[in-house]
């Protein structure tokens, strides 16, 4: 199957995750600085949330680039993401309006684990039916960014039973690690076309 409906399909549900969260952002009730800065915690939490969608988005689209042809199992594996990355607006809404509380912040982490999980499933159907010498996998090589990142969120989802605030910090942590631009993928392309 060819791959560009995927594309389409996809940057469009990421496109709407992304305005259904700054359509949750309240306007100040007062047209003051006090009033705009007491809106702060919920603009955190969306400029968080629209961070990640921008990394699944950014890596999301180098993976397909990479992938060439796609198969059923793949086109599951990504609605599997989708639908864990279509939970943010909710999440990160829930988070803001009860004030970065216990519940709330280890919800928000397990979607961001569960949306890494899938990421990876997704990655992985990729690799198999390209096979180990495919030029995903030769160009994500060990990745060591996925492979530390869940374990950060397990953190931030058990710390949240104590401190709410210290699973954000440890989801900030993770999100300014994948904000670092990845270049794995340009490297890969560069090398290819010189062999060429």
């Amino acid at each position: 199957m060819n791959k560009s409906r995927l594309e389409a399909f996809s940057d469009g549900v990421l496109a709407i995750i992304i305005t259904i969260m700054v359509l949750e952002l309240h306007v100040p009730e007062e047209p003051t600085w006090q009033a705009l800065f007491q809106q702060a915690p919920g603009f955190f939490s969306y400029l968080l949330s629209f961070v990640y969608v921008g990394i699944y988005w950014n890596n999301h689209h180098h993976m397909l680039h990479l992938a060439g042809k796609i198969n059923g199992t793949v086109l599951w594996a990504n609605l599997h993401l989708l639908f864990w990355l279509s939970l943010f607006p909710f999440t990160t809404r829930w988070m803001d309006e009860t004030g970065f509380v216990t519940v709330p912040v280890l919800v928000y982490g397990s979607n961001l684990l569960l949306a890494a999980i899938a990421y990876y499933i997704l990655e992985t159907c990729l690799i198999r039916q390209q096979g180990r010498d495919g030029a995903l996998a030769q160009a994500l090589g060990r990745d060591w960014k996925a492979k530390i990142s869940p374990v950060i969120y397990v953190f931030g989802i058990a710390v949240a039973l104590l401190q709410p605030l210290v699973s954000i910090a440890a989801y900030t942590v993770v999100a300014a690690l994948w904000l670092i631009p990845d270049r794995r993928v340009e490297r890969f392309l560069a090398r290819q076309e010189q062999e060429d």
